[in-house]
């Protein structure tokens, strides 16, 4: 069975890194027109395209959210992996999220491949270290992403995807 018909949805996701060793998030605005939007923070990335791989949607994602444009084979490996059941009202069942990572020295970040209904939700971006994400109080997709973000930083790239916690 191909991952298409097992997964409601895959994503691919990447941990952009700049050369002071910060993870780029975005923070999503969960009910915009909200008086008090409750949010989310988590790496820039989205479903993957029928025909696409999980490297090509990746590299495809982050010119459209970030306006970064990196070949897919210059992408890091797949580092991660999360899956799990999730029901966001649009869709339910089975998701999976790929993470891979790409170092930067630093990128301006350009919200002009955005779709309409992505910018309503986006609330802004912020670049993270590791101690950052490990002492905030916010929700910050995946978990483990400070403890992975700091192997990275540290140059110890997982020789195979490391399993990260569900988060719905």
């Amino acid at each position: 069975m191909s991952d298409h018909k097992t997964y409601r949805r895959r994503s691919s996701r990447v941990l952009l890194i700049d050369a002071t060793d910060r993870v780029l998030l975005l923070k999503y605005l969960n009910d915009p027109d909200g008086p008090a939007s409750t949010h989310i923070w988590f790496t820039p990335g989205g479903g993957v395209e029928k025909g696409e791989s999980l490297a090509q949607a990746a590299a495809r994602e982050l010119g459209e959210e970030v306006g970064l444009a990196v070949a897919p084979g210059d992408l890091g490996p797949q580092i991660g992996v999360a899956s799990g059941y999730a029901d966001l009202g649009w869709a339910k069942g089975l998701f999976q999220d790929n993470f891979f990572h790409h170092r930067v020295d630093a990128h301006e970040i350009d919200l002009s491949g955005l779709q309409k209904h992505e910018l309503r939700h986006h609330g802004g971006h912020r670049w993270w270290t590791p101690a950052e994400i490990e002492a905030s109080t916010e929700t910050i997709y995946p978990y483990g992403l400070a403890a992975l973000t700091a192997e990275l930083v540290a140059g110890r790239v997982p020789a195979t995807p490391v399993q990260l916690p569900w988060h719905h």
